[in-house]
């Protein structure tokens, strides 16, 4: 007779510098198999851990999504608890809850935020330079602003697609796309159902070149090959690929909840500049 699972969802909170990205891998630690073997201690089967999206190396999360089954049922606090135990330091889940038996952190996402922090000035605070991208540089304001507006809605981002790693259909939808400065702080916020592979960082490296002023907003709309000479949806023609260690995996939101943990452990005044978004 098959043993009854129970289903458990957990905001997963990293910082992703040792690890070699979410995914489990067959040479390299990924954060699952860390989330995996903790779990393991605490069931009587092996656990087998969904995630609501891939990272890559040095990418952090506050707010990854996972989904699992367990060998007897939990009180969801507890499982935080026990879970944590058992876990690296710099792996924790901030808080679970039971879902449904169909529920799956990848396919029953609506959609997936993520932010990317750039620190501008000559100098750095050390604490947050595996933290942030740092840019000595400022960046305008308004230009940033604008294109952030162009890249909002349905396009063609294959010219923000890493290098032989782009599926035929490149077609993606930004449902948000922000930018606030706070100090010396700039926060992009990126919100879609899906991206494609170093989505998000190639953005933010072309955003830089549009914020240093070495190109103009309407630029990507050439990217995107809506307007222009034909020097769109190629990645050569892009900027940059930020760095991974700006880069969180904010949220996922699904049908009846989003987590909304509180991640105090990154600092108070960085998360709170944030939350203002």
């Amino acid at each position: 007779m098959l043993q009854h699972k129970f289903k458990y969802a957990a905001q997963v909170a990293y910082v992703g510098t040792n690890y070699a990205g979410w995914q489990r891998q067959a040479e390299a630690l990924g954060v699952q198999q860390a989330l995996e073997e903790a779990l393991q201690r605490l069931s009587t089967e092996p656990v087998k851990v969904t995630g609501a999206g891939r990272t890559d190396s040095g990418v952090h999360a506050l707010g990854q999504v996972a989904s699992f089954d367990m060998s007897k049922e939990w009180e969801p606090g507890r499982l935080a608890i026990a879970a944590n135990f058992y876990l690296p330091p710099d792996v924790s889940v901030m808080c679970a809850r039971r879902v449904a038996d169909d529920f799956d952190a990848r396919r029953s996402a609506l959609w997936r935020e993520y932010r990317y922090f750039i620190w501008h000035g000559r100098s750095c605070w050390p604490h947050l330079k595996e933290k942030v991208w740092w840019r000595k540089h400022e960046w305008n304001a308004d230009s940033v602003r604008e294109a952030c507006r162009i890249l909002e809605g349905h396009h063609d981002f294959r010219a923000f697609c890493k290098t032989g790693e782009c599926p035929e259909e490149s077609k993606r939808t930004i449902l948000r796309l922000r930018y606030k400065k706070t100090g010396g702080l700039s926060i992009i916020t990126v919100r879609a159902p899906s991206f494609l592979m170093n989505m998000v960082r190639i953005i933010v490296g072309s955003l830089d070149r549009v914020g240093r002023g070495d190109e103009q907003p309407s630029w990507f709309r050439e990217l995107l090959g809506e307007s222009g000479p034909i020097r769109g949806l190629e990645r050569k023609f892009s900027g940059t690929t930020a760095p991974a260690c700006g880069l969180y995996f904010w949220r996922a939101a699904y049908k009846d909840f989003i987590f909304t943990g509180k991640p105090e452990a990154i600092g108070s005044n960085f998360v709170d500049m944030s939350q203002r978004l």
